[in-house]
């Protein structure tokens, strides 16, 4: 019998594959989320849930989601294999940071732009002063498929809760999946604007203590204020109106449903 947290987390988890998905947020079959399964989901073990290697966001389901530890070894049957470079990166963050129930990774053209840029994130737009004191960044090492890396990666990102990888990508983390949802989206739309931007010739500088105020004034990340919970509530009801199958159990059992 599934524990009732894990049904929720599996329907919550694939709910925001297709999200993804709606976004635009995709990679071919590459990219991860990832949710670590609370201690009494998981007999006291640590283990995540990640996305079969093989399948576009679009085919995630709650019941086709994989289960695996901390050494990528799947702990329940699953007639779909793992990304070697998911479990190696998301692995380290669930366990390096104790707070890390949630782990996302991007690769998105403006997301790799910005940290392809020797000059980073720029503090001239909206959403990156909010996210002032918010974002670290790692060095690119090459493909994440070493395990070695890990503890340089969790050093890297110390507290912050969205990273820029450089010559990579974004990625970001979470007390829980709403949360990561609007650090990645926030993250997100701070490229979007700065690449846009660039465009237009020089742009205007946000001074430090507005981006120091932005940052303290941005409730949307404290769990107190809601945590993302609204933002991403809204975008499942969204993808349920459009495509419910990611509720699929994929064992001919009834579907999974979420509590909002």
């Amino acid at each position: 019998m599934m524990h009732p947290q894990e049904r929720q987390l599996r329907c919550d988890l694939a709910a925001c594959y297709r999200i993804f998905d709606l976004l635009g947020w995709t990679e071919l079959i590459y990219n991860h989320i990832t949710v670590r399964l609370p201690a009494e989901a998981s007999g006291g073990e640590v283990h995540f849930l990640i996305n079969p290697f093989g399948l576009h966001f679009s085919e995630v389901t709650a019941g086709n989601l994989v289960k695996i530890n901390l050494q990528g070894e799947i702990v329940e049957p699953s007639e779909w294999p793992v990304n070697p470079a998911g479990f190696t990166l998301h692995a380290a963050i669930h366990a390096g940071i104790a707070d890390a129930h949630c782990v996302m990774h991007t690769h998105t053209t403006t997301g790799s732009a910005v940290a392809c840029s020797e000059a980073g994130l720029s503090r001239d737009n909206f959403y990156s002063a909010m996210l002032n004191g918010r974002v670290a960044t790692h060095d690119f090492e090459g493909i994440t498929v070493h395990a070695d890396e890990g503890p340089r990666v969790v050093q890297s990102i110390g507290q912050c809760q969205a990273v820029i990888l450089r010559n990579h990508g974004l990625l970001s983390w979470g007390h829980d999946l709403p949360q990561a949802f609007v650090y990645l989206w926030t993250l997100q739309r701070a490229c979007d604007i700065q690449v846009a931007g660039a465009a237009l010739g020089p742009t205007i500088p946000v001074s430090a203590e507005v981006q120091r105020r932005s940052s303290a004034d941005a409730l949307q990340f404290d769990p107190r204020h809601g945590g993302g919970h609204d933002v991403f509530n809204a975008l499942v009801r969204l993808v349920d109106r459009r495509d419910a199958s990611y509720r699929d159990s994929g064992s001919g059992h009834a579907p999974f449903f979420r509590r909002a």
